[in-house]
């Protein structure tokens, strides 16, 4: 007869692995759905049942691992990885639907633009994992619960979180086609007779391209201005006037020819696009999947020309 297993109680092992990952008491009960004060419980628990070793210093806004702590984690979280990534390829052969959730956070002009017209083809190519996307503008460190993957401008850096680029990008006049058949944009001086379509969160960006373009002076016939860029993105695809177009926003649109980019020699740098993973997380089977999908899709728009008029 095999041995009874001694194992502690696994709520406890959950909230402070939990914990011991995100290195806080707060985002580890937003993880799993609990109160800050259960996983302060939990975690009692479990030092209880160890025969009292200190897990966590506890620190402002933060909790730091032990050395006891730190050597509880380096075996239960292999141990937690293993028993998941079992539970996903049982559940993949023999159950039904997705083996796996993967919580995704996005911006939300990005999502619309970018990743929901590609979604279809991640779910088509991995129908074992389920996204479930939520979009927000805020920074990663004011998200009120944790998520797998978080999609933000960047290069920039947040505690806990490893990132990785995987779509540049740039920010060039755009219109439709239509627009320029009834006003010719065949030299930037052309941009005065124009309606200019602005985002009110960067109202240098027409400034600075004409900067670049060497025709500071430049002024248009009329304004239009917008809190969001798919707005004005939307409002350049209906004909209203000329955009400053984030080119990984367009690429699909570009490459249709429902918008064009009478000058694409000149353009402005703009911060790129990041997958933010928790740390831990970066080589767990989905997400990785994920991001390596990102990867793949952000260097085929990067590998589209931006199309002239």
């Amino acid at each position: 007869m095999a041995q009874r297993r001694t194992l502690p109680p696994l709520n406890a092992v959950r909230a402070f692995e939990a914990a011991a990952r995100l290195e806080s008491f707060k985002q580890a009960a937003a993880e799993l759905g609990v109160t800050q004060g259960a996983i302060s419980q939990q975690v009692r628990l479990l030092e209880d049942w160890l025969g009292d070793p200190v897990l966590f210093r506890r620190a402002t806004r933060r909790v730091a691992l032990t050395p006891a702590g730190k050597a509880l984690l380096d075996e239960i979280g292999p141990a937690l990885d293993r028993i998941a990534e079992a539970v996903q390829r049982h559940r993949a052969t023999h159950g039904d639907g997705p083996a796996a959730v993967l919580r995704v956070n996005a911006l939300a002009t990005f999502s619309m633009r970018w990743l929901l017209p590609r979604l279809k083809r991640f779910r088509d190519d991995h129908p074992e994992i389920e996204v479930r996307l939520t979009t927000s503008n805020e920074p990663i460190d004011e998200l009120p619960e944790s998520y797998d993957v978080v999609i933000r401008g960047g290069p920039d850096v947040f505690h806990g979180f490893t990132s990785r680029l995987f779509l540049s990008e740039r920010r060039l006049p755009v219109c439709s086609p239509a627009l320029i058949a009834r006003l010719p944009l065949d030299d930037v001086a052309d941009l005065a007779a124009h309606t200019w379509l602005n985002v009110s969160s960067m109202p240098r960006l027409w400034h600075d391209w004409l900067v670049r373009a060497g025709q500071p002076r430049i002024t248009p016939s009329e304004t239009l201005t917008f809190d969001h860029f798919f707005l004005s993105i939307q409002a350049a695809l209906d004909g209203l006037g000329v955009a400053m177009g984030p080119t990984a926003l367009i690429g699909d649109d570009l490459a249709s020819g429902r918008l064009v980019a009478p000058f694409p020699d000149v353009s402005l740098p703009a911060r790129s696009y990041f997958a933010y993973v928790p740390d831990g997380n970066q080589h767990a089977s989905p997400t990785a999947v994920f991001c390596d999908w990102l990867a793949r899709e952000g260097q085929q728009t990067a590998g589209r020309p931006t199309s002239a008029s």
